[in-house]
């Protein structure tokens, strides 16, 4: 059984190094996400600075706590440097029909002067393209500074916990499965470094609805000059994906390390790329998207030499992908992932919840992460797709840490196979997992109860 992660490199072409020292958890599931990040405000001394891809204006935190802008409205008030990063796109509405975001415009800043007033924020636009990051800072700076990685918008189905009751939500994406990671030490001062970067550069700040209360350019923030104190003993590398030309700032990073940030950053696929080329017994994938073709051609390899491979995907890929499913690039790109099939190594699952007799509700996988060797693991923001390694703005964090991630890979396969998985050894869990989710195919197909979440179905059938 592989125990360690030295087989698996660092990415090189990065902003932040692998860096020794912090203290990590996985947040499984909006619901304990946002409940642990809340109290994570709650006890904030100085800051609080939020990345927001997604929004739904009427989301309500857990516990009781009120909506989103309700909570930060009560740090703020209360005497926190509060601050918000939003991405704005004027056209989402025509991309993407059923989403919701808080874009640069005269309502957003009447809705923050209402609700908000003592929030800072900035709004952010990539031609294009999406600032698909969602990361939290709390405290940065001092040693209490704790950040939060992920890919969990502030959307009303998010806010749920691993047994997924029904939501009442209607749509895609109306119960949720995703992941979260929280992150202390000097790691975390690179997603502080993240937050400082962008804010200071916002692309909306100059324009008449991109800063709120108003532009200020004394308000700009300074970066870190040094990493926060070791907490803990993980491995970390914080890697991005940032298109070229979008941020102009040389700065050294607060190891003193310089990357020339102006040439654009794709850490994150490089990451992937290592790490799946280098695996030795398993690849454990929650993914929204499994588009890119180099990490599937890698997958493929992976297969070929003995390689056990899972994703847990959604059960139906989104809209834009099912319409276009015909276009030569993408019908080309499907059909690599249909190709997997062929492998007995390979399943390809999707979650899904027995409410009755003939009543079946699909969670929507909207999790980011990967678990390769109970080793190495990865969460953050980006899909594995070509436009999110190359030009979306995305924030993973990556950790080589056998108690991390044999731990992580516990609690995702527990949740998936409704059985615990924690006194099996890790070949006889993905057999489990495989055989489980297979199953679990032929009882849907026969309207019984299921075991768990995860139904195993043919990667051809994804895009219908």
């Amino acid at each position: 059984m592989v125990r360690d992660a030295h087989h698996i490199e660092a990415a090189s072409a990065c902003s932040y190094p692998q860096r020794g020292g912090n203290r990590v958890e996985a947040l499984v599931d909006g619901g304990p996400a946002f409940e642990q990040i809340c109290r994570a405000v709650e006890k904030a001394r100085a800051s609080v600075w939020v990345t927001v891809a997604f929004l739904e204006e009427d989301i309500e935190m857990p516990g009781g706590r009120g909506g989103f802008f309700e909570m930060l409205e009560r740090a703020a008030a209360g005497s926190l440097d509060v601050r918000v990063l939003f991405w704005s796109e004027p056209e989402l509405a025509s991309q993407l029909a059923d989403s919701s975001h808080f874009p640069a415009c005269e309502e957003s800043l009447a809705a923050l002067a209402r609700r908000a007033p003592s929030v800072r924020a900035r709004w952010d636009y990539v031609k294009g393209n999406c600032h698909h990051q969602k990361s939290w800072v709390v405290d940065a700076g001092l040693d209490t500074e704790r950040a939060f990685v992920g890919g969990i918008n502030l959307d009303k189905g998010s806010v749920v916990g691993p047994d997924h009751p029904s939501t009442g939500v209607t749509g895609l994406e109306g119960n949720v499965h995703d992941v979260y990671l929280e992150l202390a030490g000097p790691s975390a001062t690179d997603v502080h470094h993240n937050f400082v970067q962008r804010w200071n550069e916002a692309s909306e700040r100059m324009g008449p609805y991109g800063a709120y209360p108003d532009l200020d350019v004394a308000d700009d923030l300074p970066f870190p000059a040094a990493v926060s104190a070791a907490v803990g003993s993980s491995l970390v590398q914080i890697s991005r994906s940032v298109l070229a030309g979008l941020y102009s700032v040389e700065t050294p990073t607060p190891g003193g390390e310089v990357f020339n940030i102006s040439a654009g950053e794709t850490s994150v696929r490089e990451q992937y790329s290592l790490a799946v080329t280098s695996a030795r017994s398993f690849v454990y994938l929650e993914n929204q998207m499994l588009m890119c073709p180099k990490l599937i051609s890698q997958l493929s390899a992976a297969l070929e030499r003995g390689v056990e491979v899972i994703a847990l995907a959604p059960r139906k890929a989104m809209p834009a992908i099912r319409e276009h499913r015909d276009h030569p690039k993408l019908r080309s790109t499907l059909d690599m992932l249909a190709a997997l099939e062929r492998f007995e190594n390979f399943t390809m699952a999707a979650p899904a919840a027995r409410r009755g007799p003939g009543l079946w509700e699909e969670i929507y996988v909207h999790a980011k992460t990967a678990v390769i060797d109970d080793a190495w693991a990865t969460v953050g923001s980006t899909n594995t797709m070509s436009r999110s390694f190359r030009g979306d703005t995305e924030l993973n964090a990556t950790v080589w840490d056998s108690a991390f991630a044999s731990g992580l890979r516990v609690r995702l396969f527990n949740e998936q196979l409704g059985q615990d998985c924690a006194e099996m050894g890790m070949t006889e869990a993905l057999h489990f997992y495989h055989e489980t989710a297979r199953e679990n195919a032929e009882r849907r197909e026969r309207d019984e109860d299921i075991s768990g979440f995860a139904v195993a179905f043919d990667p051809a059938t994804w895009a219908d």
